[in-house]
C-alpha cells in the first residue's frame, strides 16, 4: 500500500480532532452532573415542587460557574455551545412546523382590498388548497386568471396600491405583477423566519433549530430541551401584532341604547334555551345570577346578551365583564352584521376587545370598546416600538418598559392629550388581546415611553418583550405540525439506545475475533475507530444525534463489518491459491476493493435519498448512515490493512484469517442455486400474490399520523389500563376514529385522533390536552394537576402525556407524496447506477425486480400482521426510512453477488451457467456472515432500543432476510434469465 506515513498521519489527526470535538460534550455531562447533585443536596426530596426546585438551583449553578475556566482550553458555556447535539426524542422539547400565511401577505401587499374579483380569488385558492399540492400563490393566481375578467393585478384597488407604487403601476400586465408578487412573498417569509429566529434566541434553549423548507413558506423550529411548552407555542405562533387605542367612558349613553336593541333583535334571530338551576352554583354563576335577577331585572325571560354580560368595575375603562367561557358566544353576537348595523352614528366603528386573562384561574375578564375608524386601524401601531425589555412597576411587579422613535412619540404624546381630555383610557393591545387599559392622570406625556402592565411572571414580560424587540411577523404563522417529548421519555431513550449500542457492539467484537481470529481484532480495533469518527464527525458538523441516528449508527456497524468480511474472504482465497502472506494481502484488499465500493455507492445513494425527502429524526438517520459508509470505508480499507501489513511484516509472526471451528467453513460448499430458481419463484410469487391480497382486499395498512393527519399522544399511567375501555370513554368525548392500544407496557397507551384535524391553532390541542385530562383522569394518581399530565411528570415519576405528535391534513399529504417520490427515486438512481456500473441491463433488472419483491413483502407484512403483533406497525416516516434501508440493504448484497458474477464470468466465461452458480457459492460465507452480523445488530435494536423504534426494526429485520434470500434466489436467476435468452439468441458471443 503506497502512502502509508501519510495514512497513519491523517488517522491520527482525524482520531485527535473528533476527540477534541467529543471532549465539549464529555465535559458538559461532567458539570451538569456536579450541578445536578449540588441542587439535590440543597432542596429536600420530600418537598413539595422538588423537581422544579431542583431544576432552578442546577440552573442557578450553572449560571454562576459558566465562564469559570475548565483544562485551560474553555469553560461551561462555550463547551455547551459545541456538545454534540442531542434531538427532540432523546433531550425532550418541541419540534413545530410553522405554515406562514401566503394569504395574509397577499392582502397585505394588496392593502386589504374589497375588491370582489381579488378576494373571490383568494376564497377560491383556499378551497383549492384543500386538494391540490401546489403552492397557495399558485392557486391563487390560476383563479384570478379563470375569474378576473377585465380586472388586473395591476388595478388600483389591487396591486397597484400606494405601497407598491415604486414597483407596480396600472399599466403592467398580469405577467410582469406576478415575478414581483412572488418576490414580495418570499421577501415576507424571510422577514417572518429573521423575526422567528430573533425571538427563538432570547428564549433561553440551547443548540435551537430554525430552517425554511424550501419556497413552501413553511419554516421549521427544534426546541430541544424546552420544558415550558405552552410558552414555546405561544412564542411561536404569536404575530406581536402591538396597537394603541383610545377607550370609551363606561358612562357613553350610546352603548346603553345599543345594547337594549342589540339584546331585542338578537332574540329574533338566535334561539336562547335557559339551563336548568343547579342546585349548587359556583361563585361565578352566583354572580351572574345576580346580574340577571337584580341589576337587570330581566329574570322573567331569555335575554342573549343581558344575561351574558355583567357590568364593569366602576373606574375601569372597561365597558362591560363576561365569563371566558361565554366570550367566544358574546363575540359572535357583536360580529354579526344585523347587530352591527344597530351602532349609533358616533360609535358605529367601535371595535370590542377582549382584556387578556391574568391567570389560568381566571374566570371573568373585561370587554374593551375601542373607538376606531372607517378602515379599522389604531391610532397607533407597533412598528414605532424602538426598543422593550422587561422592567418592574412601581409596585414592583414585572413590567413591559417600550420606547418609541420620533414619530412614535409625537403620537403617543397626541394619544396620551386626547385621553386625558376625554377622561378615557389608552388600551395597549397585543394580538388582539388588552393587556393593559391605563387612564392619563397628569396630562399629554411626552418622550414616548410607555409601559405594559399586568398580572405578568417575570418569564412573560421576558417573551413580551422579546416578540416586540424582534418585530411583528408579517403574516400569521400556524403550527401545522408538531411533536412533543417529555424529558422522561427522552432520558429512556438515551438509555435503551446506549444499552442497544452496547450490546450490537459487544456481539459484533466477539464474533469477529471467533470467526476470524487475530486479523478479526484488526478489524475491532478498526471498527472502533469507525464509532469515534462518527460522533467526532457528527459533533463538528452540528449535526443533531436522534433515537434513529443511534439505530443508523448501531446499523453502520452491522454493516461496516461487511467491509472487512469482503477482504478477509478473499485474502483467504488468495492463500488458497498458495500466494505468500503479503501478496495474498495485497490482492486480497485489491480485489475486494471493487465490491465495497459499489456496495457502500448503492446504500449511500438511498440514504442521500432519505436525507433529501426525509425530515426530523428521519433526516437524523440518514445523517449518521451517510457519515458511517464514509468512515467505514475509510477505517476498512485503510485501517485495517495498516494493521493487517503491520502484522504481517514482522518476523515470526503468523496471521491466519480463520480460526480452528471457521477455517474449512463453506470451503466445499457447491450448491446449483440456478436449478432451484423456479421453485424460489413459486414461492416468492406466492408471498407476493399473499401480501398484495391483504393489501388491496384484507385489512391493508395501518397509515399513521404523518400520512392521514391528526394527533397522536403517548401516555403512561401508574397501574395498568385497559385500552378498549379508554377508547370506549374517548370516543364518547372525540367522537368516532379515536384509536387507543397499548405503546409497549400494559401501563401505557397511544391515543390517536383526527378530532378537529382542520382546525389550526394552540386553542384546539389546549382544548384535547383538557378533554384528554378530564377523561382520563380516574386512571391517574390522585391530586396530579392538568400541567403535570400534559408535562408527562409527576415529580420524577413519567405518569401522563409523554409525547404528542400533531400532523394537519395538508402537510401529511406532503409527507405522503415525499414517500412514494423517495421510494421511486431510489429505484431510478439506483438502476441507472447498476446499470453504469456493469454496462448490462440486464443486471440492472435483476437487482430492481429483487428489490420490488424485497418491498412487497415487507409491505405484505405489516399488513397481515398489523394488528396482531404486540407493538407499534404503523406506516409512517420511520417506516418509509425501513423501507428505504431494507432497499439499500438489499441493493448492497446484490451487487456483491454480481459484482463476483462479473468477475468469474470475465475470467472463465459462461458455460451455461456454471461459473455464475461457482460465483454465488464463492460469496456464499461473505453473504451469511455479514446478513447474520446485520440481524444480530437489528434484534439487539429491536429489543433493547426502546418501543419506538420496534415497529421500525422489524422492517428492517424481514427486509434483511428477505433481501438476503432475493440476492441469491430472485436478483440472480432474473439476470441469468434475461442474460441467457439473449446469449444463446446469438445476439452477444460466448466469452
Amino acid at each position: 500500500m503506497q502512502n502509508k506515513g501519510l495514512i497513519k498521519l491523517f488517522a491520527l489527526l482525524f482520531g485527535l480532532v473528533s476527540i477534541y470535538q467529543l471532549s465539549y460534550t464529555f465535559i458538559t455531562s461532567k458539570v451538569e452532573k456536579e450541578a445536578n447533585t449540588f441542587a439535590a443536596s440543597r432542596v429536600a426530596e420530600a418537598e413539595e415542587g422538588y423537581v422544579a426546585k431542583r431544576e432552578v438551583v442546577a440552573a442557578s449553578y450553572l449560571d454562576s460557574i459558566g465562564n469559570n475556566a475548565i483544562l485551560g482550553y474553555t469553560n461551561y458555556n462555550e463547551a455547551k455551545k459545541k456538545e454534540l447535539n442531542k434531538g427532540l426524542d432523546l433531550k425532550g422539547g418541541i419540534n413545530v412546523t410553522l405554515q406562514i400565511s401566503v394569504k395574509d401577505i397577499l392582502k397585505g401587499l394588496a392593502n386589504n382590498t374589497k375588491s370582489p374579483v381579488f378576494n373571490k380569488a383568494l376564497a377560491d385558492a383556499d378551497a383549492a388548497s384543500k386538494n391540490s399540492d401546489d403552492t397557495y400563490i399558485d392557486l391563487f393566481f390560476q383563479a384570478f386568471d379563470n375569474i378576473k375578467g377585465d380586472t388586473k393585478l395591476a388595478s388600483p384597488d389591487i396591486f397597484a396600491n400606494k405601497g407598491l407604487s415604486d414597483e407596480i403601476n396600472f399599466q403592467m400586465s398580469d405577467d410582469e405583477v406576478k415575478p414581483i408578487i412572488l418576490r414580495k412573498i418570499d421577501e415576507s417569509i424571510v422577514s417572518a423566519f429573521e423575526v422567528l429566529r430573533e425571538r427563538i434566541d432570547g428564549f433561553g434553549v440551547t443548540q435551537p433549530n430554525i430552517q425554511r423548507e424550501g419556497n413552501s413558506g413553511r419554516i421549521l423550529v427544534e426546541l430541544p430541551g424546552a420544558r415550558d411548552i405552552a410558552r414555546a407555542q405561544d412564542l411561536l405562533s404569536s404575530t406581536a401584532q402591538l396597537e394603541f387605542w383610545e377607550t370609551y367612558k363606561q358612562s357613553n349613553t350610546s352603548f346603553s341604547t345599543f345594547l337594549i336593541q342589540a339584546n331585542e333583535k338578537l332574540k329574533e334571530i338566535v334561539d336562547v334555551e335557559r339551563p336548568e338551576q343547579i342546585k349548587e352554583e359556583s361563585e361565578l354563576d352566583s354572580l351572574l345570577s345576580d346580574v340577571s335577577a337584580d341589576s337587570l331585572d330581566l329574570a322573567t325571560q331569555v335575554n342573549p346578551l343581558y344575561e351574558l354580560l355583567i357590568p364593569a368595575n366602576p373606574g375601569s375603562h372597561a365597558m362591560f365583564r363576561a365569563a371566558i367561557k361565554d366570550t367566544a358566544t358574546i363575540g359572535s353576537y357583536l360580529r354579526m352584521p344585523e347587530i352591527r348595523r344597530l351602532l349609533p352614528a358616533d360609535i358605529q366603528f367601535t371595535k370590542f376587545v377582549w382584556e387578556r386573562p391574568s391567570t389560568e384561574e381566571t374566570e371573568v375578564i373585561d370587554l374593551y370598546a375601542l373607538k376606531s375608524n372607517r378602515e379599522g386601524t389604531p391610532r397607533i401601531s407597533g412598528d414605532v416600538v424602538s426598543d422593550a425589555r422587561a422592567d418592574f412597576d412601581q409596585f414592583s411587579k414585572p413590567a413591559v418598559s417600550m420606547t418609541m422613535n420620533t414619530k412614535g412619540a409625537k403620537e403617543w404624546e397626541k394619544l396620551t392629550g386626547d385621553a386625558y381630555a376625554n377622561q378615557t383610557g389608552i388600551a395597549i393591545v397585543l394580538d388582539n388581546k388588552v393587556y393593559t387599559a391605563p387612564g392619563v392622570s397628569s396630562g399629554p406625556i411626552s418622550g414616548g415611553r410607555s409601559e405594559i402592565t399586568g398580572n405578568f411572571t417575570v418569564n412573560e414580560t421576558k417573551d413580551i418583550s422579546n416578540v416586540l424587540r424582534a418585530g411583528k411577523l408579517p403574516a400569521s404563522a400556524e403550527i401545522i405540525q408538531s411533536e412533543i417529548v417529555g424529558p422522561s421519555l427522552g432520558q429512556e431513550a438515551i438509555d435503551s439506545g446506549f444499552m442497544s449500542f452496547l450490546i450490537a457492539m459487544a456481539i459484533v467484537l466477539l464474533w469477529m475475533i471467533a470467526y476470524y481470529g487475530k486479523a478479526g481484532a484488526f478489524a475491532d480495533v478498526a471498527l472502533l475507530l469507525n464509532i469515534l469518527l462518527i460522533f467526532g464527525v457528527l459533533t463538528s458538523l452540528n449535526a443533531v444525534l436522534t433515537l434513529p441516528g443511534i439505530a443508523g449508527i448501531v446499523l453502520t456497524i452491522g454493516m461496516s463489518v461487511d467491509a472487512n468480511v469482503l477482504i478477509f474472504e478473499r485474502i483467504k482465497e488468495e492463500l488458497a491459491k498458495g500466494k505468500g502472506k503479503s501478496q495474498a494481502v495485497a490482492d486480497g484488499f485489491g480485489n475486494a476493493l471493487s465490491s465495497i465500493l459499489d456496495a457502500n455507492i448503492t446504500t449511500g445513494l438511498t440514504a442521500i435519498i432519505l436525507f433529501i425527502f426525509g425530515s426530523g429524526p428521519i433526516k437524523g438517520f440518514a445523517t449518521t448512515l451517510l457519515i458511517g459508509i464514509i468512515t467505514s470505508l475509510f477505517t476498512a480499507i485503510f485501517i485495517t490493512r495498516l494493521l493487517v501489513d503491520w502484522y504481517v511484516g514482522g518476523k515470526g509472526r503468523s496471521l491466519d484469517f480463520s480460526t480452528s471451528l471457521t477455517k474449512n467453513l463453506f470451503k466445499s460448499v457447491n450448491i446449483d442455486f440456478l436449478v432451484k430458481r423456479k421453485i424460489a419463484y413459486v414461492i416468492s410469487g406466492i408471498l407476493v400474490a399473499v401480501g398484495l391480497f391483504s393489501l388491496f382486499f384484507g385489512p391493508g395498512l395501518q397509515q399513521g399520523v404523518d400520512f392521514v393527519g391528526g394527533r397522536s399522544y403517548t401516555v403512561r399511567f401508574e397501574q395498568a389500563v385497559n385500552p378498549s375501555e379508554i377508547a370506549s370513554e374517548l370516543n364518547t368525548v372525540f367522537g368516532s376514529g379515536t384509536n387507543v392500544k397499548t405503546y409497549g407496557e400494559s401501563n401505557q397507551v397511544k391515543i390517536t385522533t383526527p378530532y378537529k384535524v382542520d382546525v389550526e391553532g394552540i386553542e384546539v390541542d389546549a382544548e384535547i390536552q383538557d378533554k384528554l385530562y378530564t377523561s382520563l383522569q380516574k386512571y391517574l394518581p390522585d391530586g396530579i394537576s392538568k400541567d403535570a399530565f400534559v408535562l408527562g411528570g409527576v415529580e420524577d415519576e413519567a405518569v401522563g402525556i409523554l409525547q404528542s405528535v400533531k400532523v394537519g391534513p395538508t402537510i401529511a399529504d406532503d409527507i405522503k407524496n415525499n414517500a412514494f417520490l423517495a421510494i421511486l427515486g431510489s429505484l431510478a438512481v439506483v438502476f441507472l447506477y447498476i446499470l453504469l456500473r456493469f454496462r448490462r441491463w440486464q443486471f440492472s433488472l435483476g437487482a430492481v425486480v429483487a428489490v420490488f419483491h424485497d418491498v412487497l413483502i415487507v409491505l405484505g407484512v405489516f399488513s397481515i400482521f398489523g394488528k396482531l403483533m404486540p407493538f407499534n406497525m404503523e406506516i409512517d416516516q420511520a417506516f418509509i426510512a425501513a423501507i428505504l434501508t431494507v432497499i439499500g440493504y438489499s441493493l448492497n448484497d446484490t451487487v456483491v453477488v454480481f459484482d463476483r458474477i462479473r468477475e468469474t464470468l470475465a475470467e472463465r466465461g459462461w458455460k451455461g451457467g456454471t461459473n455464475i452458480n461457482y460465483a454465488i457459492n464463492s460469496t456464499l460465507s461473505r453473504t451469511l456472515n455479514t446478513s447474520l452480523t446485520t440481524l444480530v445488530v437489528l434484534l439487539s435494536i429491536f429489543i433493547f432500543g426502546g418501543e419506538s423504534l420496534r415497529g421500525f426494526m422489524f422492517a428492517m429485520i424481514i427486509g434483511v432476510v428477505v433481501g438476503t434470500y432475493s440476492s441469491v434466489f430472485i436478483a440472480t436467476p432474473v439476470m441469468f434469465d434475461a442474460l441467457s435468452k439473449k446469449i444463446t439468441s446469438g445476439e452477444e458471443s460466448k466469452q
